[in-house]
């Protein structure tokens, strides 16, 4: 389901989650382990790993593994990607209130 999706429908999918967000906030601070992200959480490692994989299939996470260890890292032009819609939402919103703001004012200028 994940792959026929498109590219910001599985960002935003993949950070619904509470433990892929919690997941992604530890990375934005550098690189971790599986086993260093697992550890926080009251969950299988196998549950952990699930998880990594949506993220890794969103693009917000890659993985290299170097022997028997797996590392993660953080793929910032998908945070970026996240990042830019919001800002565009944003800038729409602001714009749609200044409007109000603007009608509110001139309907209380009616009353008086």
């Amino acid at each position: 389901m994940l792959n026929r999706q498109e590219p910001l429908d599985r960002l935003f999918q993949a950070l619904a989650d509470s433990t892929r967000r919690a997941i992604v906030e530890r990375l934005v601070r550098g690189p971790a382990t599986v086993s260093d992200l697992a550890r926080p959480f009251d969950m299988s490692l196998s549950a952990v790993l699930q998880h990594l994989q949506v993220l890794i299939d969103s693009g917000l996470v890659a993985s290299e593994k170097s022997g028997r260890v797996r590392t993660c890292r953080i793929e910032p032009a998908a945070l970026r990607t996240v990042g830019d819609w919001v800002g565009r939402q944003r800038t729409g919103w602001e714009r749609s209130f200044d409007r109000l703001g603007d009608i509110l004012d001139t309907s209380g200028e009616d009353n008086d």
